[in-house]
Parts: structure tokens; C-alpha cells; sequence
């Protein structure tokens, strides 16, 4: 649950707690984990008023257990657990082996798609390949809009309390809802300055920043956390060319292995995007709870009008 050459952001142990101190300080959270000899699973959860949630949120481009998907390691976490799960968003496979999981251990529930998670592998000939791939519109903007020299580009790799200013800055004259949580966000981009993994681009026309990428690099991977452009600025374009210069410089440069833009389907990632998998919400329930009942009943209904993943044991 450390930093590695394989590791993702948010499957660290620092991850958690910053989630912990600043986005659930009121939440318990708790790593259950079980063990075999050198085999470990452990997942991520928080108590709430629901019952047991994943240890993520909005932040987070997906939630997952961690080390071993051994059934059995998977079913012992489980049998430890008394009151209902639910999580998301869920890569594919971890969805699936923990639903198995869940039904091993007696637990009704579905599993079902929730959002969509676009990326892109780099391809062999890296930027070059890619970028001649793009749609014409899109390289074209950033011919026009790039020769002017109206725009400047930045490409911060150490975090700077005047950057982060400024993309803080660019983020409230943005089209983006209020940030969930500004303290959350600015102690872990600071903690990615001190480990060498921060990218923070900036675009300033006139010496006013008018556009701001937040992205990271870890694992061989690109991770796009955030974007927003100065709605009045509009015109020049600069999100477009900031987001060229990033893909650029994380592929010819830090020389990543893919590009994620974490979860939502909106159309413009399609324009820098090659590739798009779903993610998954899983929730489940001890039957013998009837507190359970009602909730599986709505489950039960859902189930009729949608096709789950992973068939659940029938809900009454």
C-alpha cells in the first residue's frame, strides 16, 4: 500500500488516511484485512449511515480490494462484516471476484455498471502515432490556436503555493461545481510535489492563468484528476492547448504506458481518448438481517428492468 512502479494513487496507504482527516473526519474508517501465512487481501471501508461504504469518493477514479483476490481470504473479510456494503466505482475483475465472494459467503445482492472510465495505452510509436490518430477538428484547433503565441504554457513538476493559486483560482471561474474538498486536494498535490509525480499545467494569456490541469504519474500510468478553463477566455482555447502540452509531455517525456481519465463519460475525452471500460457498484446484504428486507426487495425490482454482471441468489 506504498508508493511503486506499479502502484496507483488510490490504492495507497497515504490516500486513505488524507481521505480519512479531510472528507470523513466524522466517518469511521478501517481497513479489514485478512491473512494467510504471505497471502493478504484487505479492503477499504468507512461506517455511515448506511452501513459499510467504500473508503473513496469523488476523488477517487476507482475503489478496489487490495493484495490477493483469493476467494477464501476474500470470504473470511466478509464473514467478519455484520452489516450491508455497498461500493463503487469497481474495476471489472475486483467486482466480480468480490461478488463471487459475497455469494460464497451467503450474502444476497447485484452487481451492475455505474460509470464509464475512459484511457488509452500508449501506442508504439508513442506521441506521434497517437496525436495523427486525433480528430482533424481537434489538431487543427491546436495548429490555430497555438501559433498566436497568445497562450503560455506551464508545466509545473514541484508543487508552488502560486501555482496553486492560480489553479484554484481558474477552477472557481470555471464551468466546475464548488470543490468538494479544497484542503483534501491541495495536501495531496503537494504531497505528489514532494515525491517527484506532480504535473500541474498551467495556461496564462496576458500573465493571468485562464486554464489548469491537475494530473500525477505513477505506475507507468498518467492520472488526469482535474481540469477547468476561465469560461471569459473561452476563445483562445487553452484548456485545449494545455491538455495537448500535458499528453505530449507525459508521453515523450515522463514516458508513461497509458493515460487515465478516471470516471465519467463526457464527449470531449473521446477526443483525446482511445479506449473506455465501465466500473461497477456493487452492493450486498446479510438476509437474515431484516433490516435487509426492504432493500433487497428494490434490488429485486431493479433487477427486473437491468442485467446484472454477476447473478445474485434470488432476494425473496
Amino acid at each position: 500500500m506504498a508508493r511503486s512502479d506499479a502502484s496507483a494513487p488510490f490504492d495507497r496507504l497515504d490516500w486513505f488516511t488524507l481521505l480519512a482527516d479531510e472528507c470523513f473526519p466524522a466517518d469511521r474508517c478501517f481497513l479489514a484485512v485478512a491473512r494467510d501465512e504471505d497471502r493478504i487481501a484487505v479492503l477499504p471501508l468507512r461506517q455511515t449511515a448506511w452501513g459499510l461504504e467504500q473508503l473513496g469518493n469523488w476523488y477517487s477514479f476507482f475503489v478496489r480490494p487490495l493484495g490477493s483476490l483469493d476467494a477464501d481470504l476474500l470470504g473470511a473479510i466478509i464473514a467478519s462484516l455484520t452489516q450491508p456494503v455497498r461500493l463503487a466505482p469497481m474495476p471489472e475483475a475486483e467486482a466480480i471476484a468480490l461478488a463471487r465472494a459475497f455469494r460464497g459467503e451467503g450474502w444476497w445482492g447485484a452487481i451492475d455498471e455505474n460509470d464509464i472510465n475512459h484511457f488509452m495505452d500508449i501506442p508504439e510509436n508513442g506521441y506521434e502515432d497517437w496525436w495523427a490518430s486525433r480528430p482533424g477538428a481537434l489538431r487543427e484547433t491546436v495548429r490555430r490556436k497555438g501559433r498566436g503565441g497568445a497562450v503560455v504554457l506551464t508545466i509545473a513538476t514541484a508543487f508552488s503555493d502560486v501555482d496553486w493559486a492560480d489553479y484554484e483560482t481558474v477552477y472557481a471561474r470555471s464551468w466546475k461545481p464548488g470543490e468538494g474538498s479544497p484542503a483534501f486536494l491541495r495536501r495531496f498535490a503537494q504531497a505528489e510535489g514532494a515525491a517527484g509525480a506532480l504535473r500541474l499545467g498551467l495556461a496564462r494569456a496576458d500573465g493571468v492563468a485562464v486554464a489548469a490541469q491537475f494530473w500525477t504519474i505513477e505506475g507507468k500510468t498518467a492520472w488526469i484528476h482535474k481540469l477547468a478553463h476561465d469560461e471569459r477566455a473561452k476563445a483562445l482555447s487553452a484548456g485545449t492547448l494545455l491538455s495537448h502540452a500535458l499528453f505530449r509531455h507525459v508521453m515523450t517525456v515522463d514516458g508513461v504506458a497509458r493515460i487515465d481519465f478516471g470516471t465519467g463519460d463526457d464527449r470531449y475525452k473521446r477526443d483525446w481518448m482511445t479506449a473506455s471500460r465501465p466500473r461497477y457498484r456493487l452492493e450486498y446484504h446479510r438476509p437474515s438481517h431484516h433490516r435487509s428486507w426492504p432493500r433487497l426487495a428494490r434490488m429485486g425490482l431493479a433487477r427486473m428492468v437491468r442485467r446484472p454482471l454477476v447473478s445474485p441468489a434470488p432476494a425473496g
